[in-house]
């Protein structure tokens, strides 16, 4: 139990040095090339999300239609019960 217990306390100790290490790269060092990625992203990501709404505004559309067939194809005797 020992040995596994302490891999993964190595293991959360390198990640927040490899974090650290992330953060003062970012802000010090790559700083212009980290802001121009940072924003270069943004309109990519616009789009994306305007496929998903789209797509999930589609599938919507088709599934009230299809539950309105549904219900008109049941006779009014199942309906009421």
């Amino acid at each position: 139990m020992g040995d596994n217990f302490m891999g993964k306390f190595v293991v959360i100790i390198g990640g927040l040095i490899a974090m650290a290490g992330g953060v003062y790269l970012a802000i010090f060092v790559w700083w212009r090339e980290f802001y121009e990625l940072v924003f270069g992203s943004i309109p990519p990501l616009l789009l994306l999300g305007g496929l998903v709404a789209l797509i999930a505004g589609i599938s919507s559309i088709k599934d009230k239609k299809r539950i309105q067939k549904l219900e008109e194809e049941l006779p009014e005797t199942q309906i009421k019960e």
